[in-house]
Formats: C-alpha cells, structure tokens, sequence
C-alpha cells in the first residue's frame, strides 16, 4: 500500500499552448518522441485509451538494452486542463502510484504542474524524481521542436 512518503513536483513554463503539452502526454504519436531518461532511449510501444477508466502502456529501450514498460489506469481527464493516473512499473505492479498533470495557461503560454505522489516508500519517490528530471529535459526538447 502506498504511504505518504512525500512527493515529486515539477513546475515548468512552455511558451507554446497548452495543446500542444496535452499532446506530448496523450497522443501516442507524440509521446514516444519524448518519453524516456535520454535522447539515446527508443520508445517501442505507446497505447492510450483517454478517458477515465481507460489504461496506458508504455514500454521503452535505454541504449544499453533494458527494457522498461509502465501503465495504469486513468483517474481523471479534463482536455487540455488536467491528467491523473496510476502509475506502475510492469516489473512491479503492487507498487502503484499517482501521476497529476495540470495545465495552466499564462500570459506567454502553458505552466505545467506535475506531481507524482503515493509512493511506497521514499526510495521510490527518490527514485522517480531522479528520473522524472531526466524525462522532463525530453520532453523540453520536444517542447523546442517545430
């Protein structure tokens, strides 16, 4: 089950529409031309079923060969406004946690607020936010590409 063991928050500022951030986080397309720790790592696979109750699976390659895989069940869906789902790695499936993902739109563009909460420990949540760093400099690159 998991605890309150605190929680990974990140806020960044993207001077484009908060369309284009939903996108990146819910078009299959999109989303593997970003999500992973590095630019070296391949997205092999992205299926989305957005609507509350639907799930996700994502699986990713890092260069060195390890294979990745994450999904969970979507909570809440408000377009272009609000995401919430589960997250769990397929290795460890009882360790699920909570992803929230809200656009604001401000006067040159989008505020993204991430949090990513309910973890088991605080390991995992130090281990996710070592990662979701890395996943969020991705996905500024993609936020720069035309």
């Amino acid at each position: 089950m998991p605890t309150s063991t605190g929680e990974v928050r990140i806020i960044r500022h993207y001077p484009v529409s908060a369309d284009k951030i939903w996108r990146a986080w819910t078009d299959p397309q999109a989303l593997m031309r970003w999500f992973g720790p590095s630019p070296e790592t391949i997205a092999t696979l992205a299926e989305i079923d957005l609507r509350v109750g639907g799930r996700y699976r994502i699986a990713f390659q890092s260069p060195d060969g390890e294979q990745n895989q994450v999904g969970g069940e979507y909570l809440e869906v408000q377009p272009h406004q609000r995401l919430v789902f589960n997250w769990a790695f397929h290795t460890t499936p009882e360790r699920v946690s909570r992803v929230s993902i809200t656009l604001t739109a401000v006067a040159d563009g989008t505020e993204l607020t991430f949090v990513h909460d309910r973890f088991v420990d605080s390991q995992a949540r130090d281990n996710h936010e070592r990662g979701w760093q890395a996943f969020f400099q991705q996905l500024h690159h993609y936020m720069e590409a035309p």
